[in-house]
């Protein structure tokens, strides 16, 4: 009997995750297929290959960003229900306190976190790479285009009466080496190519170090300057943040690659913020799972349901900007990356650890 009804626990409340998970998904692909038919809107392509996109994209966002919200809800919707249908009251007759189903959740969650982590991660990672590849491949159009690969970092801007095409080897704090920079006309003919060992690019208006400005006119004036500057759309701020995506690095590659990723220009600072992240999964969804039962075992009517719930929303929210306040002081050296990465998982903790003592009155 006891196997039944733990099975009945588990199955059910796995059930009700996948139709929550289906749920943001859905609303992820609407949102985001605007945005990608926004994207193409000026290049000749059928409508399939921005809905490919959209749906190589949002598995990345619900499994990496929205699954403790997903979880959460599931647990609101999943205890409401079998407190308004009685089921709870026969679990109590058999034996089965609050606290006890509660735990049953929790562990459930927190083995569907390693199941993320193990498993799902690594496929999402492999469609994110798809996805950035995918997108580069067709951006080659846009105005404004970045490209950090193998064979270095490729800047394309565009601007009323030109061009500006900047080649790099390689990005090294604010510094971007061996560059090469080519202006073209509103007609792409050169105007001018310009050879740098260096650029310092931590702000908007670079500053180019011992250039050698090559004017393509009918002189073809060349030019020796110890300090060029120009400006850009881009900064090391801006450009950092697409060098270090690791969301198409997956938690296997990230434990197996660890020092490779280093090599490849990955600080050791920012992989282990994203390895923290890994590990925190399973513990944040348990958690998810403990607040939510907070919430909803001690309401006995409708009308006190819908306050819970509505108070359960605010928290989501305060918890996730909260989280996006921790990670900022992070990465601002207020705190450690990886402290950041926990803090809020230890105040959520604190709030369960007082509040769960009180499951089992109710």
């Amino acid at each position: 009997m006891n196997n039944i009804i733990l099975n009945y626990l588990i199955s059910n409340f796995f059930r009700i995750i996948l139709n929550m998970t289906l749920i943001f998904m859905s609303l992820g692909i609407i949102l985001t297929l605007f945005e990608e038919i926004e994207f193409f809107k000026n290049l000749e392509v059928s409508l399939s290959i921005p809905f490919k996109l959209t749906m190589m994209f949002i598995p990345n966002l619900v499994f990496s960003k929205l699954i403790p919200f997903i979880i959460f809800a599931s647990s609101m919707w999943y205890l409401i229900t079998i407190k308004n249908t009685k089921d709870l009251l026969s679990l109590k007759v058999f034996g089965y306190s609050n606290f006890k189903i509660v735990s049953i959740l929790s562990l459930s969650a927190f083995v569907f976190g390693l199941f993320v982590i193990f498993a799902i991660n690594p496929i999402t990672s492999t469609m994110i790479k798809y996805y950035e590849k995918t997108k580069a491949e067709y951006s080659k159009d846009v105005d404004h285009l970045v490209s950090i690969n193998k064979n270095g970092v490729w800047i394309k801007e565009s601007f009323l009466d030109e061009t500006v095409i900047t080649k790099g080897k390689k990005l090294e704090g604010n510094f971007l080496n061996e560059v090469t920079i080519y202006r073209l006309n509103n007609k792409n003919e050169m105007i001018e190519r310009i050879e740098a060992k260096k650029i310092d690019i931590s702000k908007n208006l670079w500053v180019v170090e011992s250039a050698v400005i090559y004017s393509l006119g009918e002189d073809n004036l060349v030019q020796k300057k110890d300090v060029h500057m120009m400006r850009s759309n881009y900064d090391i701020t801006k450009l950092g943040s697409l060098y270090k995506n690791l969301d198409t690095v997956s938690f296997y590659t990230l434990i197996s690659e660890y020092d490779r990723l280093q090599e490849k220009g990955y600080s050791k600072e920012v992989l282990n913020e994203k390895l923290n992240i890994f590990l925190s999964i399973p513990v944040f969804l348990l958690l998810m799972v403990v607040l939510a039962s907070i919430f909803t075992v001690g309401s006995v009517n409708k009308p006190q349901n819908m306050y819970y719930i509505f108070i359960s929303i605010i928290s989501c929210v305060v918890i996730y900007y909260f989280k996006d306040l921790s990670i900022a002081l992070g990465q601002t050296n207020r705190i450690s990356l990886a402290l950041a990465v926990w803090m809020p998982i230890l105040a959520i903790s604190l709030f369960c650890s007082i509040g769960v003592l009180q499951i089992n009155e109710k």
